[in-house]
């Protein structure tokens, strides 16, 4: 039978991790590094032309 973790372990882990993340923006900012705030519904992703190969008789 797998071992269960207890909502107390994964609530830790959640802490940790903000804690690392609020750790690593904050020297981000004091080196000089700025956010910059991104409109919602924005995405990054590029879109180009097709890359599917279209196979028909010529």
């Amino acid at each position: 039978m797998a071992a269960r973790r207890s909502s107390s372990k994964k609530a830790a882990a959640a802490v940790e991790t903000r804690e690392s993340l609020e750790n690593q923006v904050n020297a981000f900012l004091k080196s000089g590094g700025e956010i910059e705030q991104i409109a919602r519904g924005v995405s990054g992703q590029v879109w180009t032309s097709s890359r599917q190969i279209t196979i028909g008789k010529k």
